[in-house]
């Protein structure tokens, strides 16, 4: 998407409804802000940059916003074509987001887990705010992963917990922010279609065989023979009657 593009862009109605309610109900965004955006090369971090940038034209705040890219090196010269940076690079630089690549800090071999990569892709992006002075870090993370997160913490670490629409770090410096948190995926990929936004490959070896997409998998049945499971389920999340809890 081009920047004259990106000028006439409008976003589907029921999405700029569902974002905005979720900006409105947990107050993400105020006047002065410095955002640090976490993008993958996935749809969904993408999308929240184009999201980001069409409500700073629109929105009567003003905020800075940065992206970052953590690369943990999976991507190699012989892999061929442009490497995962250069093309979020690309996308970025349509939008006119200012732009940095991080080399990932390496872990030992043992520790090459999905989990432990995450983390550290986490903590090392949480450094990043602090060291820039960035007060809100802006993920992706929709509806289903909100899901998924809650089944994954069941499942495998034995508490009720997902990831939250806001979240404060540093006793308030920071703040996670996750715009999309009314969002389902279909929606997201409604936008990226519109606005010609694609999926840069992902080179992790580990990539479709986590807990994750085991999880996703067993939640696509559910919704399969009850379509109306995934609004309850994330309904839920806030309906917790402890007093029914052992």
């Amino acid at each position: 998407m081009t920047l004259s593009l990106f000028n006439n862009f409008l976003l589907p109605q029921q999405s700029n409804r569902k974002i905005g309610m979720a900006m409105h109900d947990y107050a993400m965004l105020e006047d002065g802000d410095r955002v640090l955006l976490g993008v993958s090369g996935g749809v969904d971090s993408s999308v929240l940059a184009l999201v980001l940038k069409h409500w700073l034209a629109k929105a009567p705040i003003k905020y800075e916003l940065k992206a970052v890219f953590i690369d943990n090196g999976f991507w190699k010269p012989e892999s061929g074509g442009k490497s995962p940076a250069e093309k979020i690079a690309i996308t970025l630089s349509d939008l006119d987001i200012d732009f940095s690549v991080v080399k990932a800090r390496e872990l030992n071999e043992e520790e090459l887990t999905c989990f432990l990569c995450a983390r550290n892709r986490r903590s090392q992006l949480f450094d990043l705010a602090r060291d820039w002075k960035m007060n809100k870090i802006a993920f992706g993370h929709h509806q289903d992963d909100l899901i998924e997160t809650l089944f994954l913490n069941m499942m495998y670490s034995g508490n009720i917990s997902t990831m939250v629409p806001k979240q404060s770090l540093f006793n308030g410096d920071v703040y996670i922010i996750r715009p999309f948190a009314y969002m389902e995926k279909k929606n997201i990929l409604e936008i990226a279609n519109l606005a010609k936004i694609e999926r840069v490959k992902n080179y992790c070896p580990l990539e479709k065989d986590t807990r994750r997409e085991l999880v996703r998998k067993i939640l696509a049945d559910i919704y399969s023979s009850e379509p109306g499971a995934k609004k309850s389920l994330f309904q839920s999340m806030k309906n917790i009657r402890e007093d029914y809890l052992p």
